[in-house]
C-alpha cells in the first residue's frame, strides 16, 4: 500500500486594480498624452513593488479617451505605459497587466468606467472573482466601477481625489488613503494581534 502526500492547495490569487492618472502618476486636464509628460506621484511606483513583495498580483484599468479625442495615438500610449512598467520594474516590482478603455463618454462604452467592462475582462483574464478585491482610484467613476462588481474601493486625495471626497455619494464602505503609499501601507501591514 502506498501514500501519496495530497499536494499544497493553491493559494487564491491576490489582486488589486489600479486606476492610472492620478494614482500611480499625476493626472493633467489637458490629458497625458507623452511620455514626457508621464510623472509618478512621489511613493507610487515604490508601493506597486511593496505590492507585490506581499503576494499581489497588479493589474491597472483606466479611462484614456485622449485615443477616442485624437490627442494622442496607441504608439504613444503604450510608450507611456511602457515607462510606467520599467519604472515599476527597476524598484523589484511588476504590473501583470494594464486594460485601458480609449472611448469618449459619448459613446457609451460598456468598458469605460463607471461602467464595468474592463473589471469583468481583468476577472476573466486572471479567473478570478472580484468580490473583496481592492481597487485603487482618485475619481468617483473608477469606485463606481469597482464597487459595481463587489470590489473594495479605496479612494485616494491625489489626483482628483479631493475634489471626490468633498463631493461625497461615495461608495458604501469607501477606504480613503492620502495616496498609494497609505493605501498599500494599509493592505499589506497586518492588524496587530491581540494578547491576553
Amino acid at each position: 500500500m502506498s501514500s501519496f502526500a495530497k499536494p499544497a492547495a493553491k493559494p487564491p490569487t491576490k489582486l488589486i486594480i489600479l486606476d492610472r492618472d492620478g494614482v500611480i502618476n499625476y493626472d493633467s486636464d489637458q490629458f497625458v498624452k507623452s511620455p514626457d509628460e508621464w510623472k509618478p506621484i512621489p511613493g507610487s511606483i515604490e508601493a506597486i513593488a511593496r505590492l507585490n513583495q506581499n503576494g499581489y498580483r497588479v493589474v491597472v484599468a483606466t479611462n484614456q479617451s485622449g485615443i477616442g479625442r485624437g490627442l494622442f495615438d496607441m504608439a504613444t500610449l503604450n510608450a507611456i505605459n511602457d515607462k510606467m512598467m520599467e519604472l515599476v520594474f527597476r524598484q523589484g516590482g511588476r504590473i501583470d497587466a494594464v486594460f485601458f478603455c480609449p472611448c469618449t463618454a459619448d459613446q457609451k462604452c460598456h468598458c469605460r468606467k463607471p461602467d464595468t467592462g474592463m473589471f469583468e475582462d481583468i476577472a476573466t483574464r486572471f479567473h478570478v472573482g472580484l468580490n473583496g478585491v481592492p481597487t485603487v482610484g482618485d475619481s468617483l467613476r473608477d469606485l463606481e466601477a469597482g464597487a459595481k462588481v463587489g470590489c473594495v474601493p479605496i479612494l485616494v486625495l491625489t489626483g482628483k481625489g479631493k475634489k471626490t471626497q468633498a463631493k461625497g455619494n461615495l461608495p458604501r464602505s469607501t477606504k480613503i488613503c492620502a495616496d498609494l503609499a497609505e493605501a498599500v501601507k494599509m493592505l499589506v501591514t497586518p492588524p496587530p494581534k491581540l494578547t491576553a
